[in-house]
Parts: C-alpha cells; structure tokens; sequence
C-alpha cells in the first residue's frame, strides 16, 4: 500500500495537464536482483534493414550512426572532433560530407548531438563546447544559430515536434549537486533556441551518475557511465530518465507525463548509489542496463508477456551460428529505437566461414575488408 501511495504522488506531481490518469499497473526492477538468463531471437520482435555504406576515396568513415530520417542516414567518426559529418541515402550511397568546424558563428566547434528533420529539410547540430546548436540545411548551408543558455549542455537531443526539440542538460544532471539542483529536461525552440517547457519530474535530492574520485596527488578524476542515455523512444513517445528519481517516465506528443518504471531500492537510499539505464524499448521487452559504482554493469530486460525480468542474450537470425546482438548505441528515434555497426573485416571473414543468410550473406559476398561498415538499422515491426 505504501508504494501504491507513492507512485499516486508521483505522477500527480508529474502531470503537465489537469486532466490525466496514472496508468492501471507501474512495473518495478529491482536494481540489486540477479536474474536469470533469456535467449531471443531478434528478428521475432523487430525488423532488420541492412544498409552497406558506400565506400569511395572521399567516404572513408567509421559509422557511428547520428541520425536517421525516411530518406537520409547521418554518420561521423568515433571521435567527431574532425568535424565530418557524412550524408548517405537510406540505401547506403554516399551523397556528400558536410564539414562547418571553425570558430566563426556560422561554425561549430564540437559534435555533441545531430538532429535531422526531414520535413524542415534541417540539420541540427548541437555543440557543447559552444552552448549553442547550429542549423545547416541539409546541403550544409547555414541557416541559424540557436544561442543556449551557458550553464546548460545538451548532450542528448531529438526531434519533438515540427517546432520544437526534446533536450537533457547533461550539465545540471553530471555536475556537483550543490550547483545544479534544477530539472533537467526540456522543449526547446527550433526557431530560436528559447525553452518553452521544463518538463517537471519530481525527486528529492540531486543525485548523479558521474562518479567522482582523487588520487594520491590530490588530483580528481570523474567517470561517466558509457551507456547512460537520459532520452530514449518508446514507440510514439520518449521515456525519461532523472538520475535522481525513482520512477521513469513517458512524456507524450501531448506534454503529458506518466510513471512507466519504478526502480527499487530507492536512488535516495543506496550508498553506493545504483541506476537503472533504459537501452532500447519495444512492445513486448524493455532491454535496459544497471550500474551500481564500483560494482559495475548487468544487462536487464523486461518480458510484458510474462511479467518478469531477466539477464538476455538476444541473437541476429542472418547468422547460421549465434551472434550476439547489441542495443548500447545511442538510441535513435521513434521508428527506428537502435542499430549496430558491423565491420566490413568481421563480415569478410565471417562470409568466408559459411556463417551467414539472407540479405546480409548478399552483402558480404560484395564486401572488401577495408570497406565502410553496414549500418544494421533495428525497426520497429508494423
């Protein structure tokens, strides 16, 4: 009863509108629990487009997938300090680089984020290094520079709406507690850059998943988990994760908010403290990842079917053998939740051993070692 009245509490906090109901049942992990393992099969739940990046003597790129759209596939480097960003079409053909690195204000210094937004034809680049997001048409020709505020990083951004983008301040979320205290998510203008909306999520001291530790000099070090995504799709809407709060929760194209996860014990009463990081989500499983600092990682997946958590292996049915799948890439958008990089070596060599099927057997066959990679895009199935 007691946790039924504070999931009531919750979502009434939460609520962005007057009129909105806390859904019928809250599901709840535990964090510290180990649970059993479960094999799947990707293609069971999701669908799978394979698109071979084309490689010529200008794209040579190492394709970390930023962004895709109905027709456009967007990529940079590992490091995207170089500052490429490539353009390829949905079938894989190199269409052109766009580069605007520079210290002028039509020019970023860093790639932190990409949103593409195919119906505006607009790329938006957010640069951390500046407080500012830049806006290329997508030919890569300037068209605006939304000014941030300077305290705030929008590390993680996606597409909301025509008018506005969906951001995370990473800043107020990684920083000391004592100086950023605030909320950290919000709409923001693709227009000007203003906010329109703080969306409200309630916890009750700021926590961070940033660990911080000094040495023997006396030097301090920080340490971010590598898979926290604070914005992950979930079908039509986004889940949000606050760092500090108990509860996930779903934010719709109407601005409502409403509980979808709890997580347990509670964030306020773990020393170490221990998250909970949504991965990728889909209608019947929730893969996601724990880290508790100093204990490490373990990967956790939800069954909707049968109401219960397990440790997962998920496996790609185009090999003849299994091959595992991942889901730790930077979460996409609404169509299409994930995708993996598969390098041209290991599709060469795994070719030539008899392991592959189907469509991705088909493109191997035509692979040279040092090709671009093929982008596996993960869809959700209609």
């Amino acid at each position: 009863m007691k946790v039924l009245n504070l999931i009531l509490t919750l979502s009434l906090l939460a609520a962005c509108t007057e009129n909105r109901q806390l859904t019928d049942e809250i599901i709840t992990v535990d964090i510290t629990e180990s649970y059993p393992l479960k094999k799947i099969v990707l293609q069971d739940f999701m669908n799978v487009e394979y698109v071979p990046l084309e490689t010529n003597d200008n794209f040579v790129c190492q394709g970390v997938v930023r962004a895709v759209g109905e027709n456009l596939l967007i990529v940079t480097n590992r490091k995207s300090s170089d500052g490429d960003i490539f353009v390829y079409n949905r079938n894989g053909k190199a269409l052109r680089i766009i580069n605007r690195r520079g210290q002028g204000g039509e020019e970023y210094n860093s790639i932190s984020s990409i949103v593409l937004d195919e119906n505006r034809k607009e790329l938006f680049i957010g640069d951390s290094y500046s407080h500012a997001i830049l806006v290329y048409d997508l030919e890569g020709y300037f068209k605006r520079r939304l000014t941030t505020d300077e305290n705030k990083i929008f590390y993680n951004m996606y597409d909301f709406d025509r008018e506005h983008l969906i951001c995370h301040d990473s800043f107020n979320e990684n920083t000391a507690a004592d100086l950023h205290a605030g909320q950290s998510f919000m709409l923001v203008s693709k227009q000007d850059g203003h906010i329109t909306k703080e969306i409200q999520i309630p916890f009750k001291e700021k926590k961070s998943v940033v660990t911080r530790f000094t040495d023997e000099s006396g030097m301090t070090f920080a340490f971010q988990p590598n898979n926290f995504y604070p914005i992950v799709s979930y079908l039509d809407n986004y889940v949000l994760l606050e760092a500090s709060a108990d509860t996930l929760y779903r934010y719709s194209s109407a601005c409502t908010v409403e509980p979808f996860l709890v997580r347990t014990p509670s964030i306020q009463s773990m020393n170490p403290e221990g998250f909970l990081f949504p991965l990728m989500l889909t209608e019947r499983y929730y893969f996601m990842e724990t880290f508790i600092k100093g204990s490490g990682y373990q990967d956790v997946m939800y069954d909707k079917h049968e109401n219960a958590c397990f440790r997962y292996q998920v496996h790609n049915n185009d090999y003849t053998k299994n091959e595992e799948v991942s889901f730790k890439s930077r979460p996409l958008n609404r169509e299409i939740p994930s995708c993996q990089s598969l390098d041209a070596p290991k599709l060469v060599a795994d070719y030539q051993k008899g392991r592959l099927k189907g469509r991705l057997k088909e493109i191997a066959s035509k692979l040279n070692e040092d090709d671009n990679p093929v982008i596996m895009l993960i869809k959700h199935k209609k």
